[in-house]
C-alpha cells in the first residue's frame, strides 16, 4: 500500500475550486482548464460551486482528462451544471450552497475571484481548510500561500488535503470513533 493510499484510506481527495463565475480572460481559463486536468492525472475529485467561469473551465480540463467533477449547484436543477460536472448536487440554497463547497472539500484553490470567491476562503480560514491562491484576487493581507503555476498548486493542495485527512483519522481514533 503506497503513503497516498494509507493517507486516503482509499477514496480520492477531494480538491476545491473556486473563482469568478463570470467570464474569464483567456489566461484565466486556462489556469482553471490545467488545474482540472492536474486533479484528474492525479486522482482527485474537483468539488466546484458547478457553474460559469472558472468552475466550467476547471471542470472541462478535469472531464477532457477522465475525471470526476462534484458541481455544488445554488439552484435546483441539475441541468443547470456547467459542462464537464459529472455529478450536479442542486441544492436550492443559493450563495449558502458557498459552505457546503469548501466543507466537502479537503483542501481549495482559489483562481480570480469575486465576493463569492471572499466568502468561499472566509468560510476555509473559519473551517480550517487549506486554501492556495492562483493568480486569485483575493485581498492581499488573508493568510493564504499563493503560487503562479497550476499544475504546483494541485500538487501543494494535494500535500495539504493528505494531512488533513491524517490528522481527521487520527482524531477520529483518539475520540474511539470508527472511520
Amino acid at each position: 500500500m503506497t503513503d497516498r493510499e494509507r493517507a486516503t484510506h482509499g477514496r480520492p481527495l477531494r480538491l476545491g475550486v473556486i473563482g469568478s463565475g463570470g467570464a474569464l480572460d483567456a489566461a484565466t481559463a486556462e489556469a482553471a482548464r490545467r488545474v482540472g486536468v492536474a486533479m484528474a492525472g492525479r486522482g482527485a475529485v474537483l468539488v466546484c460551486g458547478g457553474l460559469g467561469g472558472v468552475m466550467e473551465a476547471a471542470a472541462e480540463g478535469a472531464a477532457v482528462a477522465g475525471g470526476t467533477v462534484l458541481g455544488i449547484l445554488p439552484g435546483t436543477s441539475p441541468e443547470s451544471a456547467a459542462r464537464g460536472v459529472s455529478i450536479p448536487l442542486p441544492t436550492g440554497l443559493g450563495e449558502a450552497r458557498n459552505v457546503l463547497v469548501v466543507r466537502c472539500s479537503e483542501a481549495v484553490i482559489a483562481i480570480a475571484g469575486g465576493y463569492g470567491t471572499l466568502s468561499e476562503a472566509a468560510f476555509c480560514l473559519k473551517l480550517g481548510v487549506p486554501l492556495l491562491g492562483l493568480h486569485d484576487r483575493l485581498p492581499a493581507e488573508l493568510p493564504i500561500e499563493r503560487l503562479d503555476d497550476p499544475e504546483a498548486a494541485v500538487e501543494r493542495a494535494l500535500r495539504l488535503a493528505e494531512q488533513r485527512r491524517r490528522g481527521h483519522a487520527g482524531a477520529t481514533r483518539a475520540a474511539g470513533g470508527v472511520r
